[in-house]
């Protein structure tokens, strides 16, 4: 049987090329910045505690405890022995490191009880706004105008809540009145603290090569902004409430997906998609400085004493904008 030679043409019916080329899917980009930064902080804050590790932990710390306190006691113990006068001196600078640890944890149990008494204030703040009921929007505000008695920068926003309260007689009108002349120079000083976090993170995680340091920045960076963005609205957390508010400002960012990074973001934040395209690592520094501000203003909500109504929540471009003005280029 001979071969045939030559072309052979196929006939191949029912072919839809479904559209032009021009129509075809953009081919994906693997090298655009995610902010890995600010994605491992993320998932390091947020990560769920197990009941294991909990017990882990405590048990290990108790075993520390004592082993230190029975070193401690019998290097005294010995010293008392050898010569009086060194045994009391060492007793004595044992005493004051046991008395400064008293004082640290009964200030991070304070920090604790002020971030309960700003959640008791919101949650009054809420519940009176949807009730309607004047005597208890008046009752919070008063509550709220107690909470910033000794802050000079709000005495003159607290003098016109109290000159114009007697004038409103809806419960909206009064907590709006509140929100509007106390919490918006509240909200000034935060939303400063989160830019000042965001510049420091966009420029630590581009100008810095190394994986683990970035993180460590930026991690250090948002316990200290959610630090101090508690410490603006009366909150003042300690290390480990700090610690914790994070935690909790993390796991809910998780839980909305509001740290998923999408080319929006990369094309409307300071030109970050410019920026990306000329160096990878100024583009994680733009990513890295949103993901922060999303972190800053979650903990503004988180630590506020009153939802945001009257006023608006800052918006992620706006603050990461003016955050990078200068860095990578001018504002509009």
């Amino acid at each position: 049987m001979n071969a045939r030679k030559g072309p052979v043409m196929l006939e191949v019916k029912d072919l839809d090329p479904g559209g032009t080329p021009a129509q075809a899917a953009p081919v994906p980009d693997f090298d655009q910045p995610t902010g890995a930064a600010m994605q491992r902080v993320t998932a390091i804050a947020a990560r769920p505690r197990s009941w294991l590790s909990r017990v882990f932990w405590l048990a290990s710390a108790s075993l520390i405890g004592l082993m230190a306190s029975i070193t401690a006691w019998d290097f005294v113990e010995n010293l008392l022995v050898r010569n009086l006068i060194l045994g009391r001196i060492s007793l004595g600078l044992i005493g004051v490191i046991l008395l400064v640890f008293a004082i640290i944890i009964l200030r991070e149990l304070a920090g604790f009880a002020r971030m309960r008494r700003l959640d008791g204030f919101r949650a009054q703040t809420v519940a009176a706004r949807n009730s309607g009921q004047r005597d208890q929007a008046l009752k919070s505000v008063h509550g709220l105008a107690a909470l910033y008695a000794g802050r000079e920068e709000l005495r003159w926003a607290r003098q016109t809540v109290k000159e114009r309260e007697a004038e409103l007689l809806d419960a909206d009108a009064l907590l709006d009145l509140a929100e509007l002349e106390m919490m918006a120079v509240l909200d000034s000083q935060a939303r400063a603290e989160v830019e000042i976090a965001s510049r420091q993170v966009a420029a630590a995680t581009a100008l810095i090569p190394m994986a683990l340091a970035d993180v460590l920045i930026a991690l250090g960076s948002n316990v200290s902004m959610v630090r101090r963005i508690a410490g603006i609205y009366g909150g003042r957390a300690g290390v480990l409430g700090s610690w914790r508010l994070l935690r909790a400002v993390a796991a809910h960012l998780v839980a909305t997906g509001a740290m998923a990074i999408g080319d929006d973001l990369i094309g409307s934040v300071a030109g970050g998609g410019m920026v990306s395209k000329i160096s990878r690592r100024f583009g994680e520094g733009v990513i890295n400085g949103a993901l922060t501000a999303r972190v800053g203003i979650a903990a503004m909500e988180v630590c506020r004493p009153m939802p945001f109504e009257a006023l608006k929540k800052p918006r992620v471009t706006s603050v990461v904008k003016a955050a990078l003005a200068g860095m990578f280029g001018k504002s509009e």
